[in-house]
């Protein structure tokens, strides 16, 4: 079992900033890609970032947002910057085994309860 705890949501204005972490315990971090997802109120959770062996980043997010890992503190952030109105949602920490599959909901084995981030125009 892997416990993810994400933290670092809050309000902020169009073209701020914000990180979120998630911290992992249980199984060992290291051998688990990790990922971020988001879920906007009435839409379907969405892939947003992933490490592993490489990175990963949806199209809307590129250029903004930095996904990032300490293996040693077992924690991911997700660094996001230029934040629009449209990145609010509830943000999701997940892990799962493999990168090539982190992207999709159905490649995940855990997920965080998810923190919201909202932002103002």
């Amino acid at each position: 079992q892997v416990q993810l705890v994400e933290s670092g949501g809050g309000l902020v204005q169009a073209g701020g900033s914000l990180r979120l972490s998630c911290a992992a315990s249980g199984r060992p971090f290291s051998s688990y890609a990790m990922g971020w997802f988001r879920q906007a109120p009435g839409k379907e959770r969405e892939f947003v970032a992933a490490i592993g062996w490489s990175l990963l980043y949806a199209e809307s997010v590129k250029g903004r947002f930095t996904i990032s890992r300490d293996n040693a503190k077992n924690t991911v952030y997700l660094q996001m910057n230029s934040l629009k109105p449209e990145d609010t949602a509830v943000y999701y920490c997940a892990a799962g085994k493999a990168i090539a599959t982190i992207t999709r909901t159905n490649g995940i084995d855990y997920w965080g309860k998810g923190t919201l981030v909202t932002v103002s125009s």
